[in-house]
């Protein structure tokens, strides 16, 4: 089952990215079903299909039924390319795709998932702590630190970019000490500091400083809060 599944995945992502250049990508938003490209590329991913499968007959109705619902899947992208945002089609296209991909893993070996084995009280707490310190963190550091306030140059930075910046970082420690990598915290740190040191060196006062300071401070604190009673917390379930 998994060789399948890794063949089948390895398959897509050398069709759809490493075997698609941006010249197919552009013709096919253009003419869309028109497009030449969109059949060559289609002609590519079931190509690729039987390469890695070895041609093996068994699964030739997972070849033709990946290639055709490929085709669909594609079309409808483009003839919804001007009507979605350009980031959620994408994400809409390549979970259609791996939807398809498992459906066709479990055809041929089916899998019994029971929900409660999934959504147990392991993966509640999981869950619990990435939303911490993704969502609840952010609110938690825009509360404390509204006291201070510094004019925002909205040229100088893009859009909601700290704001993500925060949320990676925050995962990223809280991933590290869960998996009890204190040293990836350090080089996390160091990492960052070297970025803002630019920022820092220019700043005409402290005030800066100290607000680049006091966020950073907050921001790993609490990730590693999180993370220590994640730690505490799992060994009683």
């Amino acid at each position: 089952m998994i060789s399948l599944l890794t063949t089948l995945i390895l398959a897509h992502f050398i069709g759809d990215f490493v075997l698609q250049p941006t010249s197919w990508v552009t013709d096919k938003q253009t003419k869309k079903w028109a497009s030449k490209y969109l059949y060559y590329h289609i002609a590519v991913h079931a190509l690729c299909l039987l390469i890695l499968l070895q041609f093996n007959v068994h699964y030739i109705g997972a070849i033709i039924g990946i290639t055709v619902s490929h085709y669909i899947i594609d079309l409808t992208k483009l003839l919804l390319h001007n009507k979605l945002n350009s980031r959620w089609l994408f994400a809409l296209d390549q979970v259609a795709h791996l939807a398809i991909i498992l459906l066709t893993v479990h055809y041929y070996y089916p899998l019994q998932i029971e929900f409660n084995q999934i959504f147990n009280s392991k993966t509640q707490l999981v869950l619990t702590c990435i939303v911490f310190v993704t969502q609840v963190s952010s609110v938690i550091m825009k509360v404390i630190i509204s006291k201070w306030s510094l004019e925002s140059d909205s040229e100088a930075s893009l859009k909601d970019a700290g704001a993500y910046i925060g949320m990676l970082e925050r995962l990223f420690v809280f991933a590290f000490i869960a998996i009890n990598y204190w040293e990836g915290i350090g080089f996390l740190i160091a990492a960052k500091s070297v970025f803002r040191f630019g920022d820092l060196s220019k700043a005409k006062d402290r005030k800066l400083t100290e607000y680049i300071l006091i966020g950073t401070l907050l921001s790993f604190g609490l990730a590693i809060s999180c993370g220590l009673v994640f730690n505490y917390m799992i060994n009683f379930l």
